[in-house]
């Protein structure tokens, strides 16, 4: 009906009133050129408008405000390669609208991640994407000052004593989960030696988020873990990415979804918290009982809704980068099955006992394994969970001529207004640095004249400073920085080492691995995460009590 009736009727006769003259051709013609223009016109401008020779050069790109967003996007790593071989070490490219003025190597990192707070700011960066998924008041919705303290608030809480605690309790944690959980069917009948699959980012995702609310969180948060706790979660998680970055206040069901989500969590916190007051049960071994009464140095006390904000972001913070090291680790593993058996006959001479099962480990013995300390060394070198690091620049910063040549008009400068970008990412992968240095070799950690062992030494070792949480190393020119480095370098990396290396000790005890292909990383999210489902083979181990 509705065919027949535009062809009876004339489409003049459909034209609204003062358009019968209109010309829709030309007007469609002209629509569909505009574009087309623009791009031309954003060309020319590139390569024909003076350019202010003291500011980094400018990444070429075909549509304005879009910019390298598509390029950057698909592979961070990728892009800052072939722009620092056309550009050098500093330059900008547009993202969305923003200019992101990029240092790369040891010294561009030392420049944006040990800038001054007079200069740079990652609470303006970051506050839009973190404040709405954590809740008010931590991390980056307060003054430096604060966040600085409620980093000794934390750190007081991942103390020795409940480190040597956590060891026992994540091996119980997942072996329980290797018995019980359909994953692992195959290992559930105690004589099979078949090969089976489980997809190892869902699985390692699984048992990260388990061990961290049984040591971190808290016994009421592990009895919790539910499918309306994973729903909340999964609505947080989804407030981690690029969009919510660029774009922090969308009317979308994915952000209500998130608000809702952050309120829901803020309130489980806040009644365990309650709760364990009102029984006097204010004494656990978690990071609950470390941060309640805390007092900041004014005198005033940490608030119950700050204290659930805090784990909040320690549970969505920690998870992202535990589980896909983990992840990658078991990948390269199974690619390895050379290493992965090193990394177990370690602990048969480290911890067999005479019948020749495998004794528990200490927190003290977990340090002294060179072969598990190497690989997880190694896939945090080649899969740093976070590529780009920002900050925004509040005030003019001078680049060093050591970073980047002088331009003809002296040094460069990175305008106040420009986001600030470092990638120790980029630094641990450079070919330029390390000897193969795509490939995933956890020996080069062990080899005392190598160049990972120099650059372990800075990042451990070097300049010391208080930046209000105790003395840390600064470490902001080592080529290797897996937990960022300066006044925010990351203060959960001992418990990370431990809970990745007991996770995968206790995998290694009990199960063999496969993999033929190691897939590519996926930067879709604000995190690097494996590409594809990450199918991985295992069977039982065979032990000789069997």
């Amino acid at each position: 009906m509705a065919g027949n009736f535009t062809r009876i009727l004339p489409l003049e006769d459909l034209s609204f009133p003062g358009l019968a003259d209109v010309n829709y051709v030309k007007l469609l013609a002209t629509l569909a050129a505009f574009p087309v223009v623009v791009i031309i016109l954003n060309i020319l401008s590139q390569f024909l408008l003076p350019r202010d020779k003291s500011l980094p050069p400018v990444v070429f790109h075909w549509v304005p405000i879009v910019g390298s967003a598509i390029e950057y996007g698909m592979d961070p790593l990728g892009f800052y390669d072939r722009c620092r071989e056309k550009y050098g070490n500093v330059f900008t490219f547009v993202l969305f609208g923003r200019r992101m003025t990029v240092a790369l190597g040891p010294k561009g990192s030392n420049l944006i991640l040990g800038g001054k707070l007079s200069e740079v700011s990652a609470e303006e960066a970051y506050t839009p994407l973190t404040t709405p998924v954590f809740g008010p008041g931590v991390v980056y919705d307060c003054p430096n000052h604060i966040l600085m303290e409620q980093k000794k608030f934390v750190k007081f809480g991942l103390s020795t004593d409940n480190f040597r605690a956590y060891v026992g309790m994540i091996e119980d944690e997942i072996t329980t989960f290797i018995n019980n959980d359909p994953a692992f069917f195959v290992f559930q009948d105690k004589k099979s030696t078949e090969w089976e699959t489980f997809q190892a980012f869902k699985t390692c995702s699984e048992m990260t988020i388990l061990t961290a609310s049984r040591t971190l969180q808290g016994p009421e948060i592990r009895a919790a873990l539910n499918k309306s706790f994973a729903d909340l979660y999964h609505d947080l998680d989804n407030g981690f990415t690029p969009i919510n970055w660029l774009m922090p206040n969308l009317p979308l069901p994915s952000y209500r979804r998130r608000d809702a989500a952050q309120k829901a969590m803020s309130d489980f916190y806040v009644n365990i918290i309650q709760k364990r007051r009102a029984e006097n049960r204010m004494d656990e071994r978690d990071m609950m009982a470390a941060l309640c009464g805390q007092k900041y140095k004014d005198g005033r006390t940490v608030t119950d809704r700050e204290v659930a904000h805090m784990l909040t972001a320690l549970l969505m913070a920690g998870q992202h980068t535990s589980s896909s090291s983990v992840a990658w680790t078991v990948m390269h593993m199974a690619n390895s099955p050379t290493v992965a058996e090193a990394l177990y006959e370690e602990q048969v001479k480290h911890f067999s006992n005479p019948d020749g099962t495998l004794r528990p480990m200490t927190y003290e013995e977990m340090k002294e394994l060179p072969v598990l300390d190497g690989i997880i060394r190694e896939t945090l070198r080649l899969h740093s969970p976070i590529h780009t690091i920002m900050r925004t620049v509040v005030s003019d910063i001078v680049v060093p001529s050591a970073l980047a040549a002088p331009s003809e008009d002296g040094q460069y400068i990175i305008p106040k207004g420009h986001t600030a970008v470092a990638s120790p990412a980029f630094t641990q992968i450079d070919r330029k640095i390390w000897k193969n240095h795509a490939e995933w070799d956890p020996y080069r950690w062990i080899d005392p004249s190598g160049e990972a062992a120099q650059a372990l030494q800075e990042y451990l070792t070097g300049e010391k400073v208080d930046y209000g949480y105790g003395f840390v190393s600064k470490g902001t020119e080592s080529v290797y920085q897996p937990f960022g480095a300066g006044r925010h370098r990351c203060i959960g990396e001992h418990f990370a080492y431990l809970q990745v290396g007991c996770i995968l000790i206790t995998l290694i005890r009990n199960l063999e691995f496969q993999l033929d292909t190691i897939p590519a990383s996926d930067y879709s999210s604000l995190f690097a995460c494996p590409q594809g489902p990450c199918t991985v083979r295992y069977r039982r181990r065979v032990t000789k009590l069997q």
